[in-house]
């Protein structure tokens, strides 16, 4: 990645050219696509500016393959940290939570102020808002996945300047319980689609002709199904030799020591599957991969299992059985939270697996009507890409906020 900006000209659209920094401040790459995108389609825009910042050296790794020969219509920069004593924070305190993503901001304040507007897909950035006094820099939120969880309609959202959001749901859950006001939020589609929706991946399996099923269980301790079931769910799919089966659960689920989660908040030490399940050759482990954030995994299982991940639209992109693992006894049926679990049968935690994936795929036809409708619902599809419409959308924002 190059630190020189390209040379663009003038536009009298606006009074002056607007300063766009896509921020990319994550521990894993798997928020990379809900923006990136994004950014690529408004550096072809004369009007704009776009810096793309980066925290660490694997995002801006990631980062500069998926850009390509993009790389040379924007500037790349990556940040780090500015003081002895946030690299001595982070050194005790990052393997149990998050402190170098936080201190960040801090740290880079002066760089921060320099821009127009700073696109995210994630909320840590408020702090720069609502700590550090940034009042002046625009923030839009891009988000990242299309899942049901409360913490992505949160009253946070509304600090936003701008939302783009990936289709209806989305919209009407931020204005309702958020208090998101309508006026804040664009219905954009997902950019996620325009750069993975078509990654296909040649799998490992000796057998390729069986069926494969994907488990991609949440990070979230009070939430997810692997501390309770995982293991489990793992032993009987392979042990009976029926499936093929992909476990790529959430990035994060094994990234630290400790998973801690905010909301709900919770604590619990990682277990990493067993030796003696690991070795089954119908089995592939993916704790972290690119292919376990690019669609890759998806795209080609036949069959999905998992609990709150937002994957599952990703995956009902093309509509296929899923099963839902209810490993905490949820009063699930009225809940927004877990809307989701109308795509395809639901299994507590005592049920047989095997039993509850047959029962999944010899009912699809029933769900298929459902994954139809909450697919319009989750995700709006034109003949415009998403990432053209979400750069035109926070173009129009800023040309209306600069007169």
């Amino acid at each position: 990645m190059h630190a020189g900006p390209s040379p663009k000209s003038k536009s009298a659209l606006f009074k002056k050219k607007q300063k766009v920094c896509f921020l990319f401040n994550h521990d894993q790459t798997h928020q990379v696509a809900h923006s990136l995108p994004i950014a690529m389609a408004m550096a072809r825009d004369k009007r704009v500016d776009v810096t793309i910042a980066t925290t660490n050296d694997q995002i801006t790794s990631y980062v500069s393959e998926v850009l390509g020969p993009s790389a040379c219509e924007v500037t790349c920069f990556q940040l780090d940290l500015n003081s002895a004593i946030s690299r001595g924070v982070t050194a005790f305190l990052d393997g149990l939570v998050p402190a170098r993503k936080l201190l960040m901001y801090r740290d880079n304040l002066g760089f921060f102020r320099q821009f127009d507007a700073l696109v995210v897909s994630e909320k840590s950035s408020l702090l720069l808002k609502k700590r550090y006094g940034l009042d002046g820099l625009k923030l839009i939120h891009t988000r990242h996945g299309a899942g049901d969880r409360a913490i992505g309609f949160n009253k946070e959202s509304s600090l936003f300047d701008l939302i783009l959001v990936s289709g209806p749901k989305i919209a009407r859950r931020l204005q309702k319980e958020a208090e998101v006001p309508a006026q804040k939020i664009r219905i954009a589609g997902y950019s996620k689609f325009d750069l993975f929706g078509n990654t296909r991946l040649r799998l490992p399996f000796a057998n390729p002709a069986l069926p494969t099923v994907v488990y991609n269980p949440h990070v979230s301790p009070r939430l997810s199904s692997w501390p309770a079931m995982g293991e489990r769910v793992l032993r009987e799919l392979t042990g009976s030799n029926r499936y093929n089966v992909i476990f790529a659960p959430h990035v994060m689920l094994f990234a630290r020591k400790f998973v801690v989660t905010v909301s709900p908040p919770a604590i619990s030490l990682t277990r990493r599957p067993s030796r003696e399940i690991s070795q089954h050759a119908n089995l592939l482990i993916d704790l972290g991969s690119d292919a376990s954030t690019n669609m890759a995994y998806t795209n080609a299982a036949d069959i999905y299992v998992g609990d709150v991940s937002s994957q599952v639209y990703e995956f009902i992109r093309k509509p296929r059985p899923c099963l839902h693992l209810d490993a905490q006894g949820v009063n699930w049926q009225s809940d927004p939270d877990y809307s989701h679990w109308r795509l395809g049968p639901v299994a507590g935690r005592d049920q047989d697996v095997l039993a509850a994936v047959d029962e999944a795929v010899a009912s699809h036809a029933d769900y298929l009507p459902v994954q139809k409708a909450m697919l319009k619902d989750t995700f709006s599809m034109t003949e415009e890409l998403a990432s053209d419409r979400s750069a035109r959308a926070i173009i129009e924002f800023l040309d209306a906020k600069s007169h």
